[in-house]
């Protein structure tokens, strides 16, 4: 069984260690080293990990980041590259269910932060896996977008969400359509095909997590 997890996270900590700690990735604020920090946070301190998602515990997950930050780079680099067995999220069970679209969507935020980036060759398998993952967060992103959406993965599938209105279809790779329904519209190279101002106010919706 392929391991797109397993490669995703190797390929990300060689990109962290080549770029350095103080590297641009696409999300706001953050240089190579804090986003290390967070995976490392997601995986080794559930205490604080909760944070991600909930607001009552952000500032403490916050803290925990920035006290992880601080820690010798390459130290940091380690663990993501080895997570522990126990955890909820990096255990032989989860991996490949939870690790796959993490990593690859962190893995795409460095790349893409750089100049004169090409998207990947990916391979049909990880392209089916990210599918698989795409279209149930299209749902829970888009469920409530005014327009009649139909998110379009040629030779993978098609959904249907929204709340309703003028069609609006949005066609990428799933590769491009995870990265634009997990908030990073930008750098994610999808087709928008319908009324301008609702595909306008698509690209500038807070989606995601």
């Amino acid at each position: 069984m392929p391991r797109y997890a397993r490669a995703e996270r190797e390929a990300l900590a060689d990109l962290f260690l080549a770029l350095g700690p103080d590297a641009p990735t696409i999300n706001e604020g953050w240089a190579t080293r804090d986003l290390a920090a967070h995976l490392v946070l997601r995986e080794r301190r559930p205490d604080a990990a909760s944070g991600i998602l909930l607001a009552p515990l952000r500032g403490y997950a916050e803290r925990v980041r920035r006290r992880l930050a601080a820690r010798p780079y390459a130290e940091l680099v380690a663990q993501v590259r080895r997570p522990p067995v126990w955890s909820p999220v990096s255990n032989p069970v989860t991996d490949e269910l939870v690790n796959t679209l993490e990593f690859f969507i962190h893995h795409e935020d460095v790349r893409r932060a750089g100049s004169g980036w090409l998207p990947r060759e990916l391979a049909p398998g990880l392209q089916t896996a990210l599918w698989k993952r795409a279209a149930p967060l299209a749902r829970l992103a888009l469920r409530r977008f005014p327009a009649d959406l139909y998110v379009q993965a040629p030779g993978y599938g098609e959904i249907s969400v929204g709340r309703g209105g003028e069609p609006l279809r949005v066609v990428g790779a799933p590769a491009e359509l995870t990265l634009f329904l997990s908030g990073r519209q930008r750098v994610a190279r999808v087709q928008l095909d319908g009324p301008a101002a609702s595909a306008r106010q698509l690209r500038n919706a807070s989606l995601g997590m």
